[in-house]
């Protein structure tokens, strides 16, 4: 099967050598799983029509794969995207604010509330028409490299579950890289596939899904933003953002007072993704600061 578009997008475009891995087993069966044996870097091939995935069933949870529609549950998402901001707040105080992969633009509504210009990019149009048109939050429709910002014009750039969705990275990094401010904040959160979660459940693993093209690794992570000029990495396994913040935002989806019992199995995640074990953490919950030269 021909890879040679996976060669094109490495986005360290060292000397690749992509192999078939394995067929996944998990929520979605039979999806075809490649692997660089140069760097690690695992990948969806051949994927499906990437543009064709996003609509409104995707957005309102009707369809195979799907997302969760935040719309519902402002307030209660609110509780964590106020603590990630406050944490980026000890980064960065004020700027130019882009989220990629904006959605419905909630968590910008919360960071222009924190003192931030923000900025959405937003590759649904039905997702980015809610943005623009019912929060007013500027929303570019497409991808990053359309909406061609200027250069150096961002104090943060954020990515949160986006990485993966990337179909071509070595373009995307770079063209972070050249918008992002010396001295500004890359925020990333993706599955660690270094994390014992991800290493034990293989195949089966439910991060595997057909909008998500890349797989990464904190290692693999690093190697590629210091290949693009980020030096100071500040990571944090598990979530930026404190417990009780992930416990208020649970409450959205709470009927009765039985479901607090949730309650426990967060806990017990929340500190079992600070641990680790033999220099890997238990599980994949991954996010990282990254600070441009």
């Amino acid at each position: 099967m021909n890879t040679s578009h996976l060669h094109e997008e490495c986005p360290i475009q060292s000397n690749c050598d992509w192999k078939f891995h394995f067929l996944t087993n998990g929520n979605f069966k039979n999806l075809s799983i490649y692997k660089c044996y140069t760097c690690g870097l695992l990948a969806l091939h051949p994927r499906p029509d990437q543009t064709q995935l996003y609509n409104a069933d995707y957005y309102e949870g009707k369809a195979e794969y799907s997302y969760i529609d935040e719309r519902e549950q402002f307030p209660y998402f609110s509780h964590v995207w106020d603590g990630r901001i406050k944490n980026i707040k000890k980064y960065v105080q004020n700027g130019n604010f882009l989220d990629i992969g904006s959605s419905f633009g909630g968590f910008l509504k919360r960071a222009e509330k924190f003192g931030f210009d923000v900025y959405g990019v937003e590759i649904s149009k039905y997702a980015s028409q809610y943005a623009n048109n019912v929060q007013n939050v500027p929303t570019f429709n497409g991808n990053l490299m359309e909406a061609k910002f200027p250069t150096n014009f961002f104090s943060v750039i954020t990515l949160v579950e986006v990485i993966e969705h990337i179909e071509n990275p070595h373009g995307f990094f770079m063209e972070i890289t050249r918008i992002l401010k010396p001295g500004g904040l890359l925020l990333i959160q993706t599955a660690n596939f270094e994390g014992w979660q991800a290493k034990h459940e293989g195949s089966r693993y439910h991060y595997f899904m057909p909008g998500h093209v890349y797989y990464y690794s904190h290692s693999i992570i690093k190697n590629i933003l210091t290949h693009f000029g980020f030096s100071r990495f500040f990571p944090y396994f598990g979530v930026d953002f404190s417990l009780l913040a992930k416990l208020k935002k649970s409450r959205g989806n709470f009927k009765s007072l039985r479901d607090y019992k949730v309650w426990f199995r967060i806990t017990y995640y929340h500190f079992k993704s600070q641990w680790k074990s033999k220099g890997f953490p238990l599980t994949s919950s991954y996010v990282l600061y990254a600070i441009k030269d």
